[in-house]
């Protein structure tokens, strides 16, 4: 996803800060980072509260491989395709 696309994506959210992070983007609103942009998707942070509505919706946490394993990171989970069309 390119840096428009997300602009585009969050305009109804209201003001959000994308900042180059690692492969992709931060994305932040008053200085909360509360999702990543990067080559695999789109992934918002989660907690023990809403990672089953994430679940529910057949997401996936955010992982990637090293020379020696595969690292899950379950505070960030991948937005459901179905909801980059809805702004609510």
């Amino acid at each position: 996803m390119d840096r428009e696309f997300l602009i585009d994506l969050f305009a109804d959210f209201g003001p959000v800060t994308i900042r180059k992070m690692f492969s992709g983007y931060g994305i932040s609103a008053d200085g909360v980072n509360f999702a990543l942009s990067l080559r695999a998707g789109l992934f918002f942070r989660a907690d023990e509260t809403t990672v089953p509505d994430f679940e529910a919706e057949g997401s996936k946490p955010f992982q990637y491989s090293t020379r020696a394993k595969t690292v899950v990171v379950n505070s960030y989970w991948e937005l459901p395709a179905r909801l980059f069309d809805d702004s609510a």
